[in-house]
């Protein structure tokens, strides 16, 4: 039998490769789609991308014929929206974040484990030739024992074009809580190493238009579990003319005992500099899996986990992004993860 995925909220554009993908997929049936939102679904109708059939998410989650809840809904949403479905009895794949608040992880972590149900993500950076790579390398041991790391996630604007609910109090959740946790998951899975502390965070307004309530700026630093430093920017403020194709967006860099690494999202190879040697090296990207944050969650929900994306790397992920938002949000510095 396939597994039957019903989708709530199309408010954010990642949503739509997760609707390619399980729409193509041959052991996934789409057999339900929610929006709540009278404009976003006139929209939706236009547009003929999906059939709405449901106006409330309480209704489609008393409907039988579903094993899995897709969560796309405006950020401060999702939270409530991933426990209404696992209470349900769901399992859930959620677009990240799927929550913005530490009590909400907690009880979405509470009720999973309770109930024996599966939580993925939208994880994809793991999915990319560029950083399955440079895993690879980092793994290998290439570069020596890690002793500090840097990620930049910047994002643009995008006004006029971005969700209005950005701006809006209380939707959007919190910058880091948006971006960071691609940078956050993909630091540990590349190196081997997990997170100490929260050492400093800070998010700030720059750029939106009045009125707006978005704090549209992040950066942090979080020391390792060896003791190695890393920091990050998060913030909105690539150029809207370029979009995503910057040549540093996404952008990695590793300090090794034996070298460094360097390397983006959008880059075409790694620049590798090995000590003792006069020059750097350019070495290509490995191949990508895409889709492959879909077949981890499908393996895991039907026992059959590989090496892909975990419940468990999603859950601790979760836990140390909400936390330097936290962080950020409150001042604090030097907080253990």
């Amino acid at each position: 039998m396939k597994t039957r995925f019903a989708f709530i909220g199309f408010q954010h554009p990642h949503i739509w490769d997760l609707v390619a993908r399980a729409s193509a997929h041959p052991d996934v049936e789409v057999v339900a789609c929610c929006e709540e939102d009278a404009a976003t679904r006139a929209a939706l109708a236009a547009s003929g991308r999906v059939r709405v059939t449901h106006t409330d998410y309480r209704a489609l989650l008393a409907e039988k014929s579903i094993d899995v809840v897709v969560v796309g809904e405006w950020f401060a949403k999702r939270g409530p929206v991933v426990l209404a479905a696992l209470a349900s009895g769901r399992h859930v794949l959620a677009d990240k974040p799927m929550c913005t608040t530490l009590a909400e992880y907690a009880e979405i972590v509470r009720l999973a484990t309770a109930r024996k149900l599966t939580v993925g993500m939208m994880l994809d950076m793991r999915d990319s030739g560029v950083f399955r790579q440079v895993r690879e390398l980092v793994r290998a041991g290439t570069i020596g024992e890690i002793r500090a790391a840097a990620f930049g996630g910047q994002h643009p604007l995008l006004p006029g074009v971005r969700s209005a609910w950005y701006h809006e109090a209380g939707k959007q959740g919190g910058t880091i809580n948006d971006i960071a946790i691609h940078g956050l998951d993909l630091v540990p899975w590349v190196t081997g190493l997990g997170y100490r502390r929260v050492v400093a965070a800070r998010v700030w307004q720059s750029g939106p238009p009045a009125g707006s309530h978005w704090l549209n700026a992040g950066q942090f630093m979080l020391e390792l579990d060896n003791g190695a430093g890393l920091l990050a920017d998060v913030s909105y403020f690539s150029p809207d003319s370029q979009g995503y194709t910057l040549p540093m967006y996404w952008r990695l860099t590793l300090w090794g005992s034996r070298g460094v690494l360097e390397t983006s999202l959008t880059s075409p190879d790694i620049t590798l500099c090995l000590e003792g040697e006069p020059a750097a090296r350019r070495v290509p990207i490995g191949a990508a899996v895409p889709g492959g944050y879909l077949d981890s969650f499908l393996q895991e929900l039907h026992g059959r986990p590989g090496a892909g994306l975990t419940a468990a790397e999603i859950f601790r992920a979760s836990y140390v992004t909400l936390k330097v938002q936290e962080a950020a949000d409150r001042g604090l510095s030097n907080v253990e993860l």
